[in-house]
């Protein structure tokens, strides 16, 4: 024990000195492992941190800023003028009197798999990993998602009431993933939050029991006998969170319903159509949910791709006895580079009651990707930062990052369906790796505040992604992101302040607060 404490001391003073030999604060801790970029490193006794923006004094803005080459998070202050004679690549005007859509808030999911791999480490290292995302000086996350029951980031296939044909749920209880890992772990960082942090539920599969080919995974639905029992599995669930003290703010209905349509499909899922889904909501769980008193948690339709919008909520949603159960609409991102967001646009139009929320994304899924881990890779913290923005640039009011926390192969998952994650955790070293991807994350849920709307831009040039919205404390927060090679030069006109003037890096993103 000594031993080891000594070791961890050793190294804390080693992470101290390169910090301070590389900037002269506290700050990222490089390391390369051969992609585009470089990850962060942390362990037990070092992490950087997200640096706090005070709010800036009229007349002046903090630009946060990242880059492929050397920059995380940081911070310069800029000045307004009254007016420019250069040219700018981008204009981009400021309307903060045309107001859109609230910003629920942005997170990841605490999955079997995140809660392992969180666990392989020590407790300082631990702390370290759940304060990056919700303790003071961190990417200040607001949402958790949790999968009921298992999934493929599992290590193993389960429900919690395996013993078929009890229709009664008399043996449904909380498996040992929930109880030695996702509850622990989710209090802890409940309790290191410096933000009120809200958690939802999706289930992958019922009880193989209950559907029709009686497995976890491949083509199988429901059975209609089942239709109730499962919606009483809804609130087992709610009600056993609750005795340990964690409530939930939402729940979606089946996560990606059109798996479980797909023959040989080959992890946790269960099929629904939008008809069946819709009638099960109007008869089972909408009712159900209202009489145990959980009318109150916010139940989201869809849960799926962008390719089944906006059909699947005009079927649900036009049928008003399943749509005063409702309140969203879940979105994945796996075919947004195939699918337009305009049909989010159509979905918003149709639906302005209803929000729609991203609920799940990750990189290293694409099955002709064979590196599912790629340790420092600037493309996908792009991937991240673009889809945000395009996002909630169309309505979408928040998004959900898929595992936490993953090992360096990518899991574990039981069907080696193995991704990456904006942190990796390297038991063998006691350390995590801040990728790409998590800075991406942090320049949104750090400054685009819950309760923040989305307000107008006009934009005039091409080369810059660019969202603008409104926070809480009547700050303007900008997003803007440059993918390309060469420098862009952006001019930012605001009715109020005057002109802000900025030259954005190749491969950077930033984000822009000023009052």
């Amino acid at each position: 024990m000594r031993l080891v404490m000594a070791k961890n001391i050793l190294k804390g003073i080693i992470f101290f000195t390169l910090v301070t030999f590389i900037s002269g604060t506290a700050s990222c801790v490089h390391r390369h492992f051969g992609y585009s970029s470089f990850v962060c490193v942390c362990n037990s006794t070092y992490c950087d941190t997200v640096e706090d923006v005070t709010l800036p004094i009229a007349g002046t803005a903090v630009l946060v800023s990242s880059s492929r080459e050397r920059e995380r998070l940081v911070h310069r202050t800029l000045e307004f003028v009254e007016m420019s004679n250069s040219i700018a690549d981008v204009v981009v005007s400021i309307n903060r009197s045309i107001k859109y859509q609230p910003i629920i808030g942005f997170g990841g999911a605490f999955t079997d798999a995140a809660t392992l791999n969180i666990a392989t480490l020590s407790d300082g290292a631990q702390e370290n990993l759940l304060r990056s995302y919700f303790g003071p000086g961190s990417a200040e996350y607001n949402l958790i998602r949790i999968n009921m029951g298992g999934c493929d980031f599992s290590t193993r296939t389960y429900s919690y009431d395996d013993v078929p044909g009890d229709v009664s749920l008399s043996h449904f209880e909380l498996a040992p993933e929930d109880i030695d890992y996702k509850i622990p772990y989710i209090k802890k960082a409940l309790a290191l939050a410096s933000r009120q942090v809200s958690l939802f539920a999706s289930p992958w599969s019922a009880p193989a029991w209950m559907k029709t080919n009686n497995v976890f995974y491949g083509e199988g639905q429901l059975l209609p006998e089942y239709y109730q029992p499962w919606a009483n599995y809804f609130v087992k669930f709610l009600d056993s969170y609750k005795s340990f003290g964690l409530n939930f703010w939402g729940l979606t209905a089946q996560n990606e319903p059109t798996d479980g349509m797909i023959p040989d499909f080959p992890f946790n899922c269960m099929g629904w159509t939008a008809e069946s889904q819709r009638d099960w909501i109007a008869d089972h769980l909408g009712p159900t949910l209202e009489a145990h008193g959980y009318s109150d948690v916010k139940l989201m339709i869809m849960d799926d791709q962008r390719l089944a919008l906006p059909k699947w909520p005009e079927i649900v949603l036009n049928d008003t006895s399943a749509a005063k159960y409702v309140d969203g609409i879940g979105v994945h991102w796996y075919t947004d580079a195939i699918i337009p967001p305009g049909v989010l646009d159509l979905t918003n139009d149709q639906f302005p009651d209803y929000f729609i929320l991203g609920t799940e994304a990750c990189e290293g899924a694409n099955p002709l990707n064979p590196d599912k881990v790629t340790l420092g890779s600037w493309e996908r913290g792009e991937s991240y930062f673009q889809d945000i923005i395009t996002d909630l640039n169309h309505w979408v009011r928040g998004w959900t990052d898929w595992n936490v926390a993953l090992d360096m192969g990518g899991g574990p998952n039981w069907a080696e369906n193995f991704v990456d994650s904006p942190i990796i955790v390297d038991k063998t070293k006691d350390e995590f790796y801040r990728q790409p991807m998590f800075y991406a994350m942090a320049h949104v849920s750090k400054f685009v505040l819950p309760g923040s709307r989305r307000v107008d831009v006009q934009q005039s040039g091409s080369g810059l992604k660019v969202f603008a919205g409104e926070r809480p404390d009547s700050a303007i927060v900008l997003l803007i992101m440059n993918r390309y090679n060469e420098v862009k030069k952006i001019q930012i006109e605001d009715s109020i302040q005057g002109i802000l003037e900025i030259d954005i890096p190749a491969k950077s993103m930033h984000t822009l607060v000023y009052l």
